[in-house]
Order: structure tokens, then sequence, then C-alpha cells
């Protein structure tokens, strides 16, 4: 089954032309990694579907439903999780308090300050399980402003994941990590993500090619090609514009 539809996306800024008649689209519990050079339209895709940028043309399909239009929010509500490549998080807060946010806004409900008690129970049990799964729930009390960086991707991840999303969109998930925290980052989004979909931009090759069921390349603002690993890696013209430069994602 597809999960997210993309036909003929297309985003200008002024007379800037940042992606043209983009189409693709991810398939249930399928992990689908996006790389290319600087400028390639990598975050702009992941904005556009998320909701965060408007598009110039195109359409967006979740499952069956054309979400063009709708609002960040609107499409948290419907199942489109979504992480940011600069942390996104209340750090004035604690960890757990964090995730519990994250949990209130995945939900379709508005926020209510009388709960039925069975509720905020099943919500503070799925928080405190979220956190024993990366090694967090002995501080889950602790300021989150205090913690490492490390610790703070970490719950950065578990808010994307927060809810029952049917696909999550990370923006560059091990930026900024050590190369010791950005090797095991990819086990830790697959123990995450379980049949979660997954749609991801990353210049970490290790995560890219550990985490990737698919690769889809951009290059000038267009697909340049799609498909496994193996294939997108032993490509010539993949080496050439990416695989075998020093660029970034």
């Amino acid at each position: 089954m597809t999960v997210l539809r993309v036909e003929g996306l297309a985003k200008h800024f002024g007379g800037l032309m940042v992606l043209k008649d983009v189409s693709f689209d991810v398939k249930a519990g399928q992990k689908l990694a996006m790389i290319g050079p600087n400028g390639a339209g990598k975050t702009t895709l992941l904005n556009m579907i998320g909701g965060q940028l408007s598009v110039t043309g195109g359409h967006i399909f979740l499952e069956d439903r054309d979400i063009t239009k709708l609002s960040p929010d609107r499409r948290l509500h419907l199942g489109v999780g979504r992480s940011f490549q600069i942390n996104n998080l209340f750090f004035e807060l604690s960890i757990l308090d964090n995730i519990l946010l994250a949990l209130h806004g995945a939900e379709r409900r508005h926020l209510r300050m009388f709960q039925r008690l069975e509720r905020r129970t099943k919500m503070l049990e799925e928080a405190e399980h979220k956190l024993e799964l990366v090694g967090l729930a002995n501080k889950r009390h602790e300021l989150l402003q205090v913690q490492s960086y490390g610790d703070q991707r970490l719950v950065e991840l578990l808010c994307a994941f927060s809810g029952k999303p049917k696909i999550v969109l990370l923006d560059e998930p091990s930026a900024g990590l050590p190369t010791a925290e950005a090797a095991a980052f990819a086990n830790v989004i697959r123990r995450l993500a379980g049949d979660t979909t997954v749609l991801f931009c990353a210049h970490d090759m290790d995560l890219v090619f550990n985490l990737a069921d698919e690769i889809m390349v951009l290059y000038f603002g267009e697909i340049m090609t799609k498909g496994s690993p193996k294939a997108v890696s032993a490509d010539p013209k993949v080496q050439e514009i990416y695989l075998g430069s020093d660029e970034s994602c």
C-alpha cells in the first residue's frame, strides 16, 4: 500500500526554482532516504510534505487523501510525524513533559484540563515506554536544557514518532553528533520506527545505507534516480555528483 504519493511537485521562490516536477511514492513500512548535494531541494521537499512550506505546483497525497493545502497540525493529526535538523523542543521542560506534549499534539482532541484518569495513565505509560526504548527513562524528570546534544536529538526523534504516525519525516536526524553516536542512530531509528514508514534526508552515508530500503537522489531540484542502495551506490552519475565528493546534504 502507498502511504505517501507526490505528483508533479514544484517550488519557486520568486524567480528561483528549487523543485521541478518531482513525483514519487513511499510504500507502507518503507525507509526511503533522500541524498544530494547542497541546494538540491531535500529540506524544501520535506517542508512541503510536512506543511511548513506551500507548494507552487503539484499535489501531495497521504494514502488517498489530498493534503496539499492542509496546515501542519492537520497533517500531524492525520499521521504525518516530523523532526527538524535543529531541535524543535521545549528546553525549559523535563524530558518526560516534552514527550507528553508531543503525544497530546498528535491527538485529534484538543488539550483538556480535566481528562479521564485512564487516558492520562495510558499516555504516561506510552511516554515512559518510549523513553525506555532509547535509554532515557532514568532521566525523564530532568530538564531537557541540561542534557547532552545527543540526548536532545533522541527526544526530538521520540516526539516525531509519538502517537501512531503513518509516516515520519526526518531532516538530518544525526546532524551534529560525534561519529560514535551517529553510528548508533540507524539502530535507534529502526527500533522506534518498527513498521512505520520513514522518509529522511541525511548526509551521513553510514546512516543512509544502514537504514534505507531505497535511496532517492535529488539534483538541481529534480529526481536523478531512485532505487536500492546497491543500485544507487553503483550509479556513475551519483558517484560523480555526490558519493565521491566532500559535499554535505
